[in-house]
Protein backbone atom coordinates (compact mmCIF):
# COMPACT_ATOMS: atom_id res chain seq x y z
CA UNK A 1 0.00 0.00 0.00
CA UNK A 2 1.48 3.53 -0.71
CA UNK A 3 2.57 5.69 2.33
CA UNK A 4 2.55 9.28 2.56
CA UNK A 5 3.81 11.58 5.20
CA UNK A 6 0.71 14.22 4.46
CA UNK A 7 -2.26 13.77 2.03
CA UNK A 8 -4.31 16.43 0.68
CA UNK A 9 -7.50 15.70 -0.17
CA UNK A 10 -8.93 18.37 -2.81
CA UNK A 11 -7.04 20.24 -5.20
CA UNK A 12 -8.75 23.55 -5.54
CA UNK A 13 -7.66 27.07 -4.56
CA UNK A 14 -7.41 26.03 -1.22
CA UNK A 15 -5.71 22.70 -1.53
CA UNK A 16 -3.58 23.46 -4.11
CA UNK A 17 -1.99 26.32 -1.78
CA UNK A 18 -1.74 23.73 0.98
CA UNK A 19 0.11 21.39 -1.31
CA UNK A 20 2.19 24.27 -2.50
CA UNK A 21 3.24 25.13 1.18
CA UNK A 22 3.79 22.07 2.25
CA UNK A 23 6.27 20.87 -0.47
CA UNK A 24 8.24 23.73 -0.52
CA UNK A 25 8.91 23.21 3.00
CA UNK A 26 10.50 19.58 1.84
CA UNK A 27 7.32 17.50 3.33
CA UNK A 28 6.22 14.30 1.67
CA UNK A 29 3.24 15.41 -0.42
CA UNK A 30 0.34 13.20 -1.61
CA UNK A 31 -2.57 15.14 -3.39
CA UNK A 32 -5.84 13.80 -4.28
CA UNK A 33 -8.11 15.02 -6.66
CA UNK A 34 -11.51 13.12 -7.24
CA UNK A 35 -11.57 14.85 -10.97
CA UNK A 36 -8.80 17.11 -11.82
CA UNK A 37 -7.27 20.47 -10.40
CA UNK A 38 -9.73 23.25 -10.77
CA UNK A 39 -12.71 21.30 -12.41
CA UNK A 40 -15.82 22.78 -13.26
CA UNK A 41 -18.09 21.04 -10.68
CA UNK A 42 -16.12 22.66 -7.96
CA UNK A 43 -15.69 25.97 -7.07
CA UNK A 44 -12.04 27.28 -7.78
CA UNK A 45 -12.69 27.16 -11.87
CA UNK A 46 -12.13 29.76 -14.41
CA UNK A 47 -10.48 33.30 -14.73
CA UNK A 48 -13.19 35.61 -12.69
CA UNK A 49 -12.94 36.26 -8.89
CA UNK A 50 -12.97 38.82 -7.27
CA UNK A 51 -9.69 40.76 -5.29
CA UNK A 52 -10.20 43.05 -2.77
CA UNK A 53 -9.70 44.91 0.18
CA UNK A 54 -12.63 46.48 1.50
CA UNK A 55 -13.95 44.85 4.56
CA UNK A 56 -16.37 45.74 7.21
CA UNK A 57 -13.53 43.96 10.42
CA UNK A 58 -10.05 44.64 10.54
CA UNK A 59 -9.88 41.14 10.75
CA UNK A 60 -10.31 40.16 7.06
CA UNK A 61 -8.44 43.38 5.57
CA UNK A 62 -5.12 42.60 7.91
CA UNK A 63 -5.28 39.14 6.48
CA UNK A 64 -5.83 40.58 2.32
CA UNK A 65 -2.57 42.59 3.07
CA UNK A 66 -0.94 39.72 4.59
CA UNK A 67 -2.25 37.38 1.82
CA UNK A 68 -1.10 39.69 -0.76
CA UNK A 69 2.85 38.78 -0.45
CA UNK A 70 1.91 35.29 -0.89
CA UNK A 71 0.29 35.95 -4.14
CA UNK A 72 3.31 38.13 -5.76
CA UNK A 73 5.60 35.37 -4.80
CA UNK A 74 3.34 32.68 -6.25
CA UNK A 75 3.24 35.28 -9.39
CA UNK A 76 7.00 35.88 -9.18
CA UNK A 77 8.09 31.75 -9.19
CA UNK A 78 5.27 30.69 -11.51
CA UNK A 79 5.90 33.78 -14.17
CA UNK A 80 2.13 33.98 -14.56
CA UNK A 81 -0.35 37.15 -14.27
CA UNK A 82 -2.53 35.72 -11.65
CA UNK A 83 -4.82 38.96 -10.68
CA UNK A 84 -5.24 41.36 -13.29
CA UNK A 85 -5.75 45.34 -11.93
CA UNK A 86 -9.00 46.93 -12.43
CA UNK A 87 -9.98 48.31 -9.06
CA UNK A 88 -13.16 48.37 -7.20
CA UNK A 89 -16.08 49.93 -5.63
CA UNK A 90 -18.71 49.30 -3.14
CA UNK A 91 -21.61 51.22 -2.29
CA UNK A 92 -25.45 50.92 -1.32
CA UNK A 93 -27.57 51.58 1.51
CA UNK A 94 -26.32 49.00 3.99
CA UNK A 95 -22.21 48.55 2.30
CA UNK A 96 -21.16 51.12 4.37
CA UNK A 97 -18.60 52.95 2.16
CA UNK A 98 -17.34 55.05 4.86
CA UNK A 99 -16.92 52.01 7.70
CA UNK A 100 -14.88 50.63 4.51
CA UNK A 101 -12.87 53.46 4.03
CA UNK A 102 -12.18 54.06 7.64
CA UNK A 103 -10.79 50.02 7.76
CA UNK A 104 -8.71 50.52 4.74
CA UNK A 105 -7.20 53.88 6.16
CA UNK A 106 -5.96 51.87 9.42
CA UNK A 107 -4.47 49.46 7.43
CA UNK A 108 -2.70 51.54 5.17
CA UNK A 109 -4.46 50.34 1.48
CA UNK A 110 -4.82 53.28 -0.92
CA UNK A 111 -8.37 54.52 -1.16
CA UNK A 112 -11.02 57.45 -1.92
CA UNK A 113 -14.52 58.19 -1.19
CA UNK A 114 -16.33 59.73 -3.61
CA UNK A 115 -19.60 60.94 -3.90
CA UNK A 116 -22.45 59.44 -6.46
CA UNK A 117 -21.94 62.07 -8.32
CA UNK A 118 -18.55 62.13 -8.31
CA UNK A 119 -18.74 58.03 -9.34
CA UNK A 120 -20.61 58.68 -11.46
CA UNK A 121 -18.47 61.40 -13.78
CA UNK A 122 -15.35 58.43 -13.44
CA UNK A 123 -17.50 55.63 -14.69
CA UNK A 124 -20.70 56.40 -16.55
CA UNK A 125 -21.41 52.68 -17.07
CA UNK A 126 -23.00 52.43 -13.74
CA UNK A 127 -25.76 54.14 -11.67
CA UNK A 128 -24.12 54.55 -7.92
CA UNK A 129 -27.01 55.55 -5.86
CA UNK A 130 -24.77 56.10 -2.72
CA UNK A 131 -21.46 57.75 -1.78
CA UNK A 132 -19.01 55.53 -3.00
CA UNK A 133 -15.73 53.78 -1.76
CA UNK A 134 -12.99 53.38 -4.66
CA UNK A 135 -9.54 51.14 -4.09
CA UNK A 136 -7.23 50.98 -6.91
CA UNK A 137 -5.43 47.91 -5.72
CA UNK A 138 -7.86 45.66 -6.16
CA UNK A 139 -8.45 43.30 -9.19
CA UNK A 140 -9.46 39.91 -10.95
CA UNK A 141 -8.03 36.40 -9.47
CA UNK A 142 -7.78 33.91 -12.40
CA UNK A 143 -8.83 31.30 -10.31
CA UNK A 144 -7.98 27.90 -12.73
CA UNK A 145 -4.84 29.78 -13.76
CA UNK A 146 -3.84 29.76 -10.18
CA UNK A 147 -4.58 26.54 -9.25
CA UNK A 148 -2.52 25.34 -11.91
CA UNK A 149 0.40 27.18 -10.98
CA UNK A 150 0.21 26.05 -7.59
CA UNK A 151 0.03 22.20 -7.93
CA UNK A 152 2.91 22.89 -10.79
CA UNK A 153 5.08 24.42 -7.97
CA UNK A 154 4.05 21.38 -5.56
CA UNK A 155 4.46 19.09 -7.77
CA UNK A 156 8.15 20.79 -8.91
CA UNK A 157 8.69 19.91 -5.04
CA UNK A 158 8.15 16.34 -5.25
CA UNK A 159 4.84 16.63 -4.51
CA UNK A 160 2.36 13.67 -5.98
CA UNK A 161 -0.73 14.43 -7.91
CA UNK A 162 -3.32 11.63 -8.05
CA UNK A 163 -6.17 12.43 -10.19
CA UNK A 164 -9.61 10.63 -10.60
CA UNK A 165 -9.19 9.28 -6.75
CA UNK A 166 -12.44 10.37 -4.86
CA UNK A 167 -11.61 9.86 -1.22
CA UNK A 168 -14.80 8.39 0.53
CA UNK A 169 -13.77 7.84 3.58
CA UNK A 170 -10.61 7.69 6.31
CA UNK A 171 -10.23 4.90 9.10
CA UNK A 172 -7.19 5.12 11.92
CA UNK A 173 -4.34 2.41 11.12
CA UNK A 174 -2.30 2.50 13.90
CA UNK A 175 -0.50 5.84 14.25
CA UNK A 176 -1.58 6.63 10.55
CA UNK A 177 -5.01 6.67 8.91
CA UNK A 178 -5.87 4.52 5.75
CA UNK A 179 -8.07 6.39 2.80
CA UNK A 180 -10.27 4.97 1.09
CA UNK A 181 -11.21 5.79 -2.88
CA UNK A 182 -14.53 5.27 -3.88
CA UNK A 183 -13.27 2.57 -6.76
CA UNK A 184 -11.87 0.51 -3.77
CA UNK A 185 -8.14 1.68 -3.52
CA UNK A 186 -6.30 2.46 -0.44
CA UNK A 187 -3.46 4.62 0.31
CA UNK A 188 -1.95 5.18 3.95
CA UNK A 189 -0.89 8.72 5.50
CA UNK A 190 0.30 9.80 8.90
CA UNK A 191 -1.59 13.80 8.76
CA UNK A 192 -4.86 14.27 6.51
CA UNK A 193 -5.68 17.71 5.15
CA UNK A 194 -9.39 17.74 4.19
CA UNK A 195 -9.85 20.43 1.49
CA UNK A 196 -13.07 19.07 -0.08
CA UNK A 197 -15.44 22.23 -0.40
CA UNK A 198 -18.52 21.38 -1.17
CA UNK A 199 -18.09 17.99 -1.01
CA UNK A 200 -16.76 18.32 2.45
CA UNK A 201 -20.74 17.42 3.98
CA UNK A 202 -20.46 14.15 2.54
CA UNK A 203 -17.11 13.57 4.01
CA UNK A 204 -17.14 14.53 7.41
CA UNK A 205 -18.78 11.56 9.09
CA UNK A 206 -16.58 9.78 7.39
CA UNK A 207 -13.31 10.87 8.24
CA UNK A 208 -12.73 9.34 12.09
CA UNK A 209 -13.29 12.88 13.20
CA UNK A 210 -13.65 12.54 17.44
CA UNK A 211 -17.00 13.45 18.07
CA UNK A 212 -16.13 16.38 20.06
CA UNK A 213 -14.66 17.87 17.52
CA UNK A 214 -17.66 17.15 14.88
CA UNK A 215 -20.11 18.89 17.15
CA UNK A 216 -18.01 22.41 17.32
CA UNK A 217 -18.13 22.42 13.37
CA UNK A 218 -20.70 24.77 12.40
CA UNK A 219 -23.23 24.03 9.70
CA UNK A 220 -22.06 23.98 6.48
CA UNK A 221 -24.40 25.74 3.41
CA UNK A 222 -23.51 24.32 0.10
CA UNK A 223 -25.19 26.64 -2.94
CA UNK A 224 -25.54 26.47 -6.36
CA UNK A 225 -24.77 30.07 -7.16
CA UNK A 226 -26.02 31.64 -10.93
CA UNK A 227 -23.42 33.95 -12.77
CA UNK A 228 -24.56 35.63 -15.80
CA UNK A 229 -22.73 37.50 -18.69
CA UNK A 230 -23.51 40.41 -20.02
CA UNK A 231 -22.38 42.50 -23.44
CA UNK A 232 -20.84 45.40 -23.33
CA UNK A 233 -22.68 48.16 -25.08
CA UNK A 234 -21.55 49.79 -28.11
CA UNK A 235 -19.92 52.81 -26.87
CA UNK A 236 -18.84 52.23 -23.42
CA UNK A 237 -16.24 52.54 -21.75
CA UNK A 238 -14.27 49.64 -23.54
CA UNK A 239 -11.98 47.06 -23.01
CA UNK A 240 -13.29 45.42 -19.57
CA UNK A 241 -10.17 47.05 -17.45
CA UNK A 242 -12.12 50.22 -17.40
CA UNK A 243 -14.65 48.85 -15.24
CA UNK A 244 -13.93 48.08 -11.98
CA UNK A 245 -15.15 45.26 -9.76
CA UNK A 246 -17.67 46.07 -7.83
CA UNK A 247 -20.24 45.23 -4.53
CA UNK A 248 -23.37 47.04 -4.22
CA UNK A 249 -25.50 46.22 -1.03
CA UNK A 250 -28.87 47.22 -0.50
CA UNK A 251 -31.17 45.99 2.44
CA UNK A 252 -31.23 41.61 1.79
CA UNK A 253 -29.55 41.64 -1.03
CA UNK A 254 -26.07 42.53 -2.58
CA UNK A 255 -25.08 41.85 -5.99
CA UNK A 256 -21.30 41.97 -7.61
CA UNK A 257 -20.11 42.19 -10.53
CA UNK A 258 -16.49 41.61 -12.07
CA UNK A 259 -15.20 41.70 -15.94
CA UNK A 260 -15.58 37.93 -17.06
CA UNK A 261 -12.16 38.11 -18.52
CA UNK A 262 -11.66 34.37 -20.62
CA UNK A 263 -14.74 32.79 -19.02
CA UNK A 264 -16.62 35.74 -20.74
CA UNK A 265 -14.35 35.86 -23.78
CA UNK A 266 -13.30 39.16 -23.13
CA UNK A 267 -16.25 40.75 -24.20
CA UNK A 268 -18.87 40.75 -21.07
CA UNK A 269 -19.47 41.55 -17.00
CA UNK A 270 -20.12 38.67 -15.15
CA UNK A 271 -23.15 40.10 -12.93
CA UNK A 272 -24.68 37.85 -10.20
CA UNK A 273 -26.62 38.02 -6.98
CA UNK A 274 -24.49 36.86 -3.41
CA UNK A 275 -25.92 33.83 -2.25
CA UNK A 276 -28.70 33.85 -4.77
CA UNK A 277 -28.71 30.46 -5.57
CA UNK A 278 -30.25 27.25 -3.62
CA UNK A 279 -29.55 25.04 -0.93
CA UNK A 280 -27.66 21.72 -1.47
CA UNK A 281 -26.88 19.08 0.67
CA UNK A 282 -23.43 18.71 -0.82
CA UNK A 283 -21.87 19.32 -4.24
CA UNK A 284 -22.77 16.23 -5.46
CA UNK A 285 -26.32 17.29 -5.53
CA UNK A 286 -25.57 20.25 -7.83
CA UNK A 287 -27.68 19.92 -11.26
CA UNK A 288 -26.35 22.96 -13.20
CA UNK A 289 -29.65 24.47 -13.83
CA UNK A 290 -30.60 28.19 -13.87
CA UNK A 291 -33.47 29.50 -11.94
CA UNK A 292 -35.43 31.71 -14.36
CA UNK A 293 -36.82 34.11 -11.81
CA UNK A 294 -32.99 34.29 -10.53
CA UNK A 295 -32.08 34.97 -13.99
CA UNK A 296 -35.02 37.70 -14.71
CA UNK A 297 -33.51 39.45 -10.96
CA UNK A 298 -30.16 40.15 -12.50
CA UNK A 299 -31.42 41.25 -15.88
CA UNK A 300 -33.66 43.68 -13.89
CA UNK A 301 -30.78 45.03 -12.31
CA UNK A 302 -29.03 45.56 -15.10
CA UNK A 303 -31.14 47.42 -16.70
CA UNK A 304 -31.71 49.25 -13.66
CA UNK A 305 -27.67 50.08 -12.31
CA UNK A 306 -25.76 48.98 -15.15
CA UNK A 307 -26.89 51.34 -17.83
CA UNK A 308 -23.00 50.18 -19.52
CA UNK A 309 -24.23 46.61 -20.44
CA UNK A 310 -26.75 45.13 -22.78
CA UNK A 311 -29.44 43.65 -20.50
CA UNK A 312 -29.08 40.38 -21.97
CA UNK A 313 -26.83 37.69 -21.20
CA UNK A 314 -25.39 35.84 -23.65
CA UNK A 315 -23.56 33.60 -21.89
CA UNK A 316 -25.01 32.00 -17.93
CA UNK A 317 -23.24 29.45 -15.05
CA UNK A 318 -23.71 27.57 -11.84
CA UNK A 319 -20.82 27.27 -9.28
CA UNK A 320 -20.92 26.45 -5.08
CA UNK A 321 -20.30 28.81 -2.86
CA UNK A 322 -19.95 26.57 0.14
CA UNK A 323 -21.03 28.45 3.45
CA UNK A 324 -20.47 28.92 7.22
CA UNK A 325 -22.90 30.91 9.18
CA UNK A 326 -20.97 33.22 10.10
CA UNK A 327 -18.70 33.06 6.64
CA UNK A 328 -15.69 33.15 8.23
CA UNK A 329 -13.34 30.15 7.47
CA UNK A 330 -12.63 26.86 9.07
CA UNK A 331 -9.35 25.85 9.25
CA UNK A 332 -8.79 23.68 12.38
CA UNK A 333 -7.01 19.99 13.11
CA UNK A 334 -8.11 17.23 15.23
CA UNK A 335 -5.41 14.41 16.09
CA UNK A 336 -4.09 14.61 12.80
CA UNK A 337 -6.76 15.38 10.60
CA UNK A 338 -7.00 18.99 9.23
CA UNK A 339 -9.80 20.81 8.11
CA UNK A 340 -9.77 23.18 5.99
CA UNK A 341 -12.00 26.07 4.85
CA UNK A 342 -15.78 26.62 3.29
CA UNK A 343 -14.80 29.99 2.06
CA UNK A 344 -17.80 31.70 1.83
CA UNK A 345 -17.54 33.00 -1.58
CA UNK A 346 -15.14 35.18 -0.55
CA UNK A 347 -12.00 33.02 -0.03
CA UNK A 348 -9.79 33.25 -3.60
CA UNK A 349 -8.29 35.78 -2.47
CA UNK A 350 -6.62 34.17 0.59
CA UNK A 351 -5.46 31.10 -1.35
CA UNK A 352 -2.39 31.27 -0.53
CA UNK A 353 -2.48 32.62 3.02
CA UNK A 354 -5.15 29.62 3.71
CA UNK A 355 -2.27 27.39 2.17
CA UNK A 356 0.33 28.87 4.89
CA UNK A 357 -1.92 29.02 7.83
CA UNK A 358 -3.72 24.77 6.78
CA UNK A 359 0.16 23.49 6.66
CA UNK A 360 1.79 25.75 9.15
CA UNK A 361 -1.26 23.84 11.81
CA UNK A 362 -0.66 20.60 9.97
CA UNK A 363 2.96 20.49 10.77
CA UNK A 364 2.26 21.78 13.93
CA UNK A 365 4.45 24.97 13.01
CA UNK A 366 2.17 27.42 14.17
CA UNK A 367 -1.59 27.90 15.31
CA UNK A 368 -4.00 29.73 13.27
CA UNK A 369 -6.59 32.48 14.18
CA UNK A 370 -8.87 31.41 16.56
CA UNK A 371 -11.57 32.99 13.97
CA UNK A 372 -10.83 29.98 12.16
CA UNK A 373 -11.30 27.69 14.75
CA UNK A 374 -14.85 25.35 14.68
CA UNK A 375 -16.67 26.85 17.68
CA UNK A 376 -15.40 29.94 18.08
CA UNK A 377 -16.94 32.77 15.74
CA UNK A 378 -21.09 32.50 16.27
CA UNK A 379 -22.09 36.04 15.25
CA UNK A 380 -23.60 36.68 11.59
CA UNK A 381 -21.29 38.25 8.99
CA UNK A 382 -21.13 41.25 7.68
CA UNK A 383 -18.21 40.58 5.08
Amino acid sequence: MTVSKYVVVGAGLAGAATAWQLASQGHEVTILERSVPANHAGSSHGSARIFRYAYPEDFYTRLVVESKVGWDELARLSGKQLITPTGAVDYGSTRQPERLASVLAANGVEHELLSADEARSRWSQIAFDTNVLWHPGAGVIDAETTVTAMVDLAVAEGAQLETGWEVSALRPSGKAYTVHSADGRQLEAENIIVSAGGWLPDLLGNLSLPEAFLAQVPRIHVRQEQAYHFPYKDGSPEPAENWPTFIHKREGIQTYGLPGGRDAEWRGQKVAEYNGGKILPSASAQDGRIDPANRQRVIDYVKEYLPGLVPEPYAETTCLFTNTPTEDFIIDKAENITVVSPCSGHGAKFAPLIGQFAADLATGAAPVPEEFRVGVRSQPATH
